[in-house]
């Protein structure tokens, strides 16, 4: 998708979001939002949150095929984004050291940490599409503001 056309949709996610979020003070139902909406509008293959619970990485609301639990400690992209507290692009997750391949049909990823409002990451928002190279720095700009909605 060209950029301004996905930076257009992405705007119009937000605004949606926005008005669906004002009255709302619970994280877990601004994350199955936001998962519903960029799933079926972005039209992406697997689209939720990874939340840090008691040391583990496991999973919270999302669209897509079956997720993994667990994710393994220090591995892969949604801890690698972790790790560097940054969002972290991955054009081809084969190429990737330590992909978890919860979908053998996850083609490109983009995972963009989840802080809360004192500053700390409580998990991370993980997005895979069935096609290689699918996002660059306009998903991870859009995608950043969506999350900072979450906790407000």
């Amino acid at each position: 998708m060209e950029t301004e056309k996905k930076a257009g949709r992405y705007a119009r996610i937000y605004d949606q979001v926005t008005e669906l979020l004002i009255k709302s003070n619970n994280p877990i139902s601004a994350m199955a939002t936001i998962s519903a909406l960029l799933h079926h509008k972005m039209d992406f293959f697997w689209t939720g949150f990874y939340l840090l619970h008691e040391g583990k990485l496991q999973v919270g609301p999302y669209q897509g095929s079956l997720a993994c639990i667990d994710l393994k400690n220090d591995t892969g992209v949604c801890w690698a984004a972790i790790t560097r507290k940054q969002t972290v692009i991955v054009p081809d997750v084969h190429d990737f050291p330590g992909h978890i391949a919860c979908d053998s049909r996850s083609q490109s990823e983009i995972v963009v940490p989840l802080f809360n409002a004192e500053g700390q990451i409580t998990g991370v928002l993980d997005i895979d599409s069935a096609t290689l190279s699918t996002f660059d720095e306009t998903d991870a700009l859009w995608l950043e503001k969506l999350v900072k909605l979450i906790h407000g």
